[in-house]
């Protein structure tokens, strides 16, 4: 492909303010990085799905400006580069989760947009004459523009030979039936079962899997299939399971449960997922019939976000049953709202400092317990009176959120032991 020239020596002058403006870019590029994969993940169909692709998003947004910002601090020419790894591997993620190759291209078009816009903040900025930053813009628009154009060729090129590799190597006609179940699309159930040995007249438990190793690939995915296979051996109805990776390193799962509800042991999907390093999952509540395998995979899915939510704040296992997940995962879906509706509930408790931490943790589990110092204690591995001590805090110091209900104050508490300081204030802004 044929490169429009760029500045030549004799434009030396043009060139020095190219990389000047690169290098005030280059300050502000974590800040540009951010509020651009925000924006992307906000306005564009499907791509802030799940907590796991909108970090994906910013990582390759992050790795494509921090490359233009070099290329234009250091004119490097468009034909030396090799794609960022951060850049393909969000391009093949987005390829195995069956999201339209036009969403990638518009993230890239509409970066370009936005990222020109903090270039032309910069130009204006420069100490030369009016012809000499149009000059500047225009070179640069120019390496932009063709950056733009190299890379998005490259990612889409991998993103369709992705989605025709995954697409022939995960099973269609299964995967087919349960998408089209999820998507309240007819499906007998009597097709469903003959073409997938699993039977939807029955109690299913509904899982995601995932693995958080750095080494993704087909190995974590059997890993990850291997270990439903285990857990519905344990405790499933003696047939074997149904599962459908969504990606190289998720899956997800039915387990069956039978013909009689069952209550399920979380703790024992716990201990089992401690024992699998990397593996994490999150598991919906049994419930039967068609609507029930739909409905515990909607429960399995939002525990999943409460999960990514948390950054690693949960244990290795979490059910939407667990005490707290089912609202949180409500609460989650709009960060802002709920960051001020905590920190108006919560007062000073809301601070995302080491002594509001210890405070907060000490009245939630005291809350959970019945008011019960005893059992607050026990649980928290503390004397009674440390209990009494840390309460009485709370409550003479001001910081305690005594004028709302009890019910609000313990769900805001629950809400920061899952989310942290996503819905915390930094203790500069007290």
């Amino acid at each position: 492909m044929s490169r429009a020239p760029v500045a030549s020596g004799s434009d030396g002058d043009v060139l020095a303010l190219v990389s000047e403006t690169a290098r005030r870019l280059n300050a502000r590029q974590p800040r540009i990085a951010r509020d651009m994969s925000d924006r992307l993940a906000r306005e564009i169909d499907r791509l802030d799905v799940d907590q796991h692709l909108v970090e994906l998003l910013h990582a390759s947004v992050d790795a494509n400006t921090k490359t233009i910002v070099h290329v234009l601090t250091n004119h490097i020419p468009i034909d030396h580069l090799q794609p960022t790894t951060a850049a393909v591997e969000y391009a093949l993620r987005l390829a195995q989760r069956d999201i339209p190759g036009n969403s990638l291209v518009r993230a890239y078009h509409m970066g370009q947009d936005y990222f020109i816009q903090r270039v032309f903040e910069e130009v204006q900025g420069l100490d030369c004459a009016a012809e000499v930053k149009f000059e500047v813009l225009r070179h640069i628009s120019q390496v932009v523009y063709q950056y733009i154009d190299w890379i998005s060729l490259y990612v889409i090129d991998a993103y369709s030979e992705e989605r025709e590799r995954w697409n022939n190597a995960r099973g269609n006609v299964q995967s087919s039936l349960v998408h089209k179940i999820l998507a309240q699309q007819p499906v007998e159930a009597s097709t469903f079962e003959a073409e997938t040995g699993y039977r939807l007249g029955q109690f299913h438990l509904a899982a995601v899997v995932w693995s958080t190793r750095p080494e993704e690939g087909a190995g974590d995915l059997r890993a990850l299939e291997e270990f439903l296979r285990s857990l519905a051996a344990r405790w499933g109805a003696g047939s074997p399971p149904i599962i459908t990776a969504v990606d190289r390193s998720t899956a997800w799962g039915w387990i069956p449960m039978g013909r009689r509800q069952r209550a399920v042991d979380v703790d024992e999907v716990r201990r089992a997922a401690e024992d699998e390093p990397g593996c994490r999952i999150a598991l919906g509540l049994p419930a039967s019939g068609t609507a029930g395998f739909k409905r515990s995979h909607e429960q399995a899915q939002a525990a999943r976000a409460v999960a990514l939510a948390s950054g690693g704040r949960t244990s290795p296992a979490v059910s939407f049953g667990d005490p707290g997940v089912a609202i949180v995962s409500l609460l989650a879906k709009d960060i802002e709202s709920t960051r001020l509706w905590v920190s108006e509930v919560l007062g000073r408790l809301a601070c995302d400092d080491e002594n509001a931490a210890v405070l907060r943790e000490t009245l939630r589990v005291f809350l959970l317990n019945g008011e019960n110092y005893g059992r607050t204690a026990e649980e928290l591995l503390l004397h009674r009176n440390t209990v009494k001590y840390r309460l009485g805090k709370v409550f003479a110091d001001g910081a305690s959120p005594s004028t709302h209900d009890r019910l609000d104050v313990a769900l805001a508490l629950q809400v920061c032991h899952f989310l942290g300081p996503r819905v915390l204030r930094p203790t500069t802004a007290v």
